[in-house]
């Protein structure tokens, strides 16, 4: 069997707007290039866009 988080990465998504960030993992086997999704940003109180930043791990 394979072992619990094998292929998967810790992520943090970046406002594009603001300085506000989310933590979230992925699977890079299934998604190897960046992620960008759009996100609620409490700060501005609307959606915008979240890109993958790098990690400071």
């Amino acid at each position: 069997m394979a072992k619990k988080g094998e292929g998967c990465a810790h992520i943090t998504l970046k406002s594009s707007e603001s300085d506000h960030e989310y933590h979230t993992i992925k699977n890079k086997r299934s998604n190897p290039e960046r992620m960008e999704i759009k996100k609620y940003d409490p700060t501005l109180r609307r959606h915008v866009a979240y890109k993958e930043s790098k990690s400071s791990k």
